[in-house]
Formats: C-alpha cells, structure tokens, sequence
C-alpha cells in the first residue's frame, strides 16, 4: 500500500499515474497537516477513482473538546458527501493516552475505514496506545513513524513492534520523513504500508505539484525489494 498525501485535485493524477494506491487529503499544512475543505475533497475525487482519506483535525495537537468535535462530526459528513471513502484521525487526552471518548463520537455514525494518524506517536505510553488502537473497529493504518521525530529516530522501534506482533505489523503504515533505505528493512519486519508526503514532490517542497516520476520510483522500490523478499522467502 502506497498511500500519498495530496492538496489540491491537481496533485490526484500524477499521484495515481505514478502507482499511489490510496491519497491521503489535507488542507493546511500546519503542525503535520489540517482538515481540507469537504469541496476539496470533492475536486479531488473528480479527478481520481483512488481511495481518498482526508485527515481530520483543525488545530495543531492531537487534543479537542466536545464543542469541535461537534464540527469534527460535521466535516465527516461533508466528506462522505464528496466522495471520501475512508478518514484520517487521531486525538489524545489529557493524559496522553488515546482519547476513546472522542474517537467512539466520531466514528459512531462512520461506516467508513480509518487511518489513526501520528498522535500514536505523542502517546505517553506507545505500548498502552497500541492496546488500546487494536481493539478499536475498522482501523486498518496507524501512521507512525517509531518516534515523535521521523522514521530514522524511530525505525528500530517500528521494526520490533512489527515483528513481535502481525496485527500490529498489519497497520503499521511507515510515515514521517521515508528514507529509500528504510524500506528493505520495514518489509522484512512484515510492514506493509508506507506514505508519502514531501518525497513525491520535486525538491521535497508542498510548493510543487506532486510529480508523477518521484511517487513511481517509490513504487518501483517497493515492489522490487517485495519481490526479492518474497523470492528470498521461497527460495528457503
């Protein structure tokens, strides 16, 4: 699973020409990444028959009140309504544990699939946060880079908890400054999932259109170190 993280509806086809197999939607980029608007949403999806996931959050942290989750549920409507087929979230309490209450409001009138974004990686006690993530219904990606840093810092963490447990290897989805040379080693720990944000863009700067060249190198990558994993597997 490629998923790539997109602005506008002009970066949706060089993402899905390039072979992204799902786009993750924001809006502002402040603080790793706002609500886009639902008429975003909506460009986007003329523009592309990829699963679109907008992320919702409207302030930087990963904490809310009772008042914005009441627009939070708003939003979620709104990009139903535009065509959005799966949501990006993730809130903490007060505590820095995950913030059940919030995410069962949320989620209650969803039927959709769901992404728990890098709040798991601001969490207190990570290990308590992935109890708590598993049991929680139609979440099939956690974006987590290992670390409240990047995938460097945290690239370690990310392969033991893959390895020590397959449901947990299921969601990982590696986010947060992707290095080519983390990849070999993320398949190997069982990892299938990887998000881009701006390693798909020319010079890594949001002031450039995803292009479509740099989401198929990554592509390419991934399915060759794949392909040689599996050959590896079978031959032995």
């Amino acid at each position: 699973m490629l998923e790539v993280r997109v602005t506008q509806a002009a970066d949706a086809h060089p993402a899905e020409a390039g072979g992204a197999d799902r786009l993750e939607i924001v809006g502002a980029l402040t603080d790793g990444g706002l609500s886009p608007e639902p008429r975003v949403v909506a460009e986007v999806r003329r523009r592309t028959t990829l699963p679109l996931r907008p992320v919702v959050r409207l302030r930087e942290g990963f904490g809310t009140d009772g008042g914005e989750v009441t627009r939070l549920r708003g939003l979620i409507a709104g990009y139903t309504d535009a065509g959005a087929d799966g949501l990006s979230l993730g809130f903490l309490n007060g505590l820095g544990e995950i913030d059940l209450e919030v995410m069962g409001a949320l989620l209650e009138d969803s039927a959709l699939p769901w992404t728990f974004h890098r709040a798991v990686d601001a969490a207190l006690d990570t290990a308590k946060a992935w109890r708590a993530l598993l049991a929680l219904p139609r979440l099939d990606a956690v974006a987590t880079a290992g670390s409240a840093r990047d995938v460097e810092h945290g690239l370690d963490d990310l392969i033991a908890r893959a390895r020590s447990d397959p449901r947990a290897a299921a969601l990982i989805m590696a986010d947060g400054d992707l290095l080519p040379e983390h990849v070999p080693w993320l398949l190997r720990a069982g990892v299938r999932q990887f998000h881009l944000d701006a390693q798909a863009r020319p010079g890594g700067s949001f002031r450039a259109y995803v292009d479509e060249a740099l989401v198929a190198s990554w592509r390419r990558l991934i399915d060759a170190e794949l392909r040689h994993l599996q050959h590896r597997t079978s031959s032995h």
